[in-house]
């Protein structure tokens, strides 16, 4: 069974000790930085850019930098991302016109390609390159804003992609983001997520190692069931 990873958010962080608070939830248990970019034209915000990541990367120089690229034209800005320190790179299966050439330009600049579906967006849609992308990240609200509802469809989703991948003997990863908190994080593990994509639940309230803490036990509790 994969392991399950908690991935904190840092658009739910503040912005003013940013480094500060993503060190935090890396300490308290998170694996993974998630760093969401938005340009205003592919979703409605606008976050940040490559300098931002080159900065935490200088901060937390260990840390895997899950890059996720809610944009329009992705190739333009790959190459500037991955020289900043992205780990891994994932870009919306809807801004890609040629899918394959941006998941390989991914991963020629170094990065583990990840590949993204918008909630009304079918996983067949992704058939072709499933054996060439390191994750699956299947968006759980509508992109652009932190602290949404979940979609409960997206568990059907994370099933289905679950068992393309054991039916075709595949090793992407299966990573979920928006309305991941307390009450859904269990159902996600159970559908076959393991890299659960965190922001409000993480930074929005309380201390952050608390919240991290008891989100990870909600999801060690779910795989037990699982198993």
């Amino acid at each position: 069974m994969p392991k399950i990873e908690l991935v904190p958010s840092i658009l739910s962080a503040n912005f003013a000790q940013l480094g500060t608070d993503a060190k935090a939830a890396l300490d308290a248990g998170g694996s993974v930085l998630h760093v969401d970019v938005m340009d205003g034209h592919f979703v409605p915000n606008i976050t940040l850019g490559p300098p931002v990541v080159q900065s935490l990367r200088k901060t937390i120089p260990d840390a895997i930098f899950d890059c996720h690229l809610m944009i329009e034209r992705p190739d333009d800005l790959i190459p500037a991302f991955a020289e900043a320190g992205a780990t891994w790179i994932s870009v919306h299966q809807e801004a890609c016109v040629h899918l394959d050439r941006t998941l390989h330009l991914i991963a020629s600049h170094g990065c583990e390609p990840g590949v993204v579906i918008n909630p009304a967006t079918p996983v067949e849609m992704l058939d072709e390159v499933l054996e060439i992308v390191h994750h699956v990240l299947v968006m759980s609200v509508n992109p652009g804003f932190g602290g949404q509802e979940f979609i409960r469809g997206s568990l059907r989703k994370i099933e289905a992609l679950a068992k393309i991948r054991e039916v075709r003997g595949l090793n992407f990863r299966i990573e979920v983001d928006g309305g991941v908190a307390l009450n859904t994080i269990a159902d996600v593990v159970r559908a076959g997520a393991e890299l659960l994509v965190a922001g409000n639940a993480v930074f929005g309230n309380g201390k952050i190692a608390d919240n991290v803490t008891k989100l990870l036990q909600a999801a060690k509790g779910a795989t037990v069931a699982r198993a």
